[in-house]
C-alpha cells in the first residue's frame, strides 16, 4: 500500500477496510484480518493496525468478538457512507466548488463529465 504523507497512516489503512467493506470483500458479519496479518499484507507495524482497529471499533463500523477476531458490524456500510459524506463534504467539498467558481465550470458541465466518469469507470447508468 503507498501511503500519503498528510494523513496519519492508520487512517489511510481505515479507509482501505472502509473501501473493502463497501466493495463488499469483507462482508457485513464476517471476520476481518487479524491484526498481524493485515500488518504483515501492508508491511506496517502491528501497533498501526491496533490503532486503526481501535478507530473504527469507536465508529462503530467493526466488532471484535473476544479470542476470536474482529468482524464487520452488520450495519457498517451505512455508517461508513455517513462518515464519509460528513468527511467529503467537510474538506474536499469546499476545495472542488473553489475552482468550480474559478474555472467558470458549471453545473451541467460538471454533471456530463460525472455521468461519463460513472459511465466509464463503473459499468452503469446514472
Amino acid at each position: 500500500m503507498d501511503f500519503r504523507d498528510k494523513q496519519a497512516i492508520y487512517l489511510q489503512i481505515g479507509e482501505y477496510i472502509f473501501e473493502q467493506i463497501l466493495l463488499k470483500k469483507y462482508p457485513m458479519g464476517e471476520k476481518i484480518p487479524s491484526i498481524r496479518d493485515l500488518a504483515v499484507a501492508l508491511e506496517v507495524n502491528p501497533n498501526t493496525v491496533q490503532r486503526t482497529y481501535d478507530f473504527l471499533q469507536q465508529k462503530e463500523i467493526i466488532q471484535m468478538k473476544r479470542g476470536i477476531g474482529y468482524f464487520v458490524a452488520d450495519d457498517a456500510e451505512d455508517k461508513i457512507l455517513r462518515f464519509r459524506r460528513e468527511q467529503f463534504i467537510e474538506t474536499e467539498l469546499p476545495n472542488v466548488f473553489r475552482n468550480l467558481h474559478l474555472l467558470k465550470i458549471d453545473f451541467e458541465d460538471l454533471k456530463a463529465q460525472y455521468q461519463q466518469y460513472i459511465q466509464d469507470n463503473f459499468n452503469t447508468n446514472i
